[in-house]
């Protein structure tokens, strides 16, 4: 059955085939399933790098960083495959500080997995496009949030829609001021 809001659906919910890349990218949150994601394809081959990125958090007395890396150790990933930015305070931050990181390293990305929330992906994903170079290719694989939202269900509860709605409000707070930018690049 189709809906009118069918396409924030797809606009919303980007999910792609992942293919080998150079490094899997993590925004950061206190969730634990994004990192046990990266950890598994970090496990099966995908990358040899995981990017956790997220700044102190009064909740979790640490920063995000700590927080995800903690999890990946956990997961058996080793310290020398996990890379350290631990400044980012919103997703627009989490993709240039990656991508800062990357380029200290000296570690060049033509192919990323960005492991995100499902209801996060588009953000996630335009954040860390427009900080990395426009020929870089990104993979996305998503994770279902701590409330269940997925993109067969959103529209079904309360919070779903408070939810990705408020993700609509954010794309065009963080994106307006932007596209200029991409029509230059």
């Amino acid at each position: 059955m189709t809906y009118p809001f069918d396409c924030i659906t797809e606009f919303i919910f980007v999910e792609t085939e992942v293919y080998p890349a150079d490094v899997i990218l993590v925004p950061g949150a206190d969730h634990p399933p994004l990192m046990e994601h990266a950890a598994a394809l970090y496990h099966q081959g995908y990358a040899p790098y995981i990017l956790p990125s997220g700044g102190y958090q009064d909740h979790l007395n640490r920063t995000e960083w700590e927080y995800l890396k903690d999890i990946a150790i956990e997961h058996d990933v080793p310290d020398t495959a996990i890379l350290q930015e631990d400044q980012a305070q919103n997703t627009l931050e989490n993709g240039r500080f990656s991508f800062d990181v990357l380029e200290r390293e000296g570690i060049a990305v033509m192919r990323a997995i960005l492991v995100c929330k499902a209801g996060h992906a588009r953000r996630a994903l335009l954040s860390y496009q427009h900080e990395f170079p426009k020929e870089t290719a990104f993979y996305v694989s998503p994770v279902v949030d701590r409330y269940g939202i997925t993109k067969d269900n959103w529209y079904q509860s309360e919070i779903g829609v408070t939810r990705i709605m408020r993700e609509i409000r954010k794309i065009g707070t963080y994106f307006e001021a932007l596209i200029p930018d991409w029509l230059n690049r």
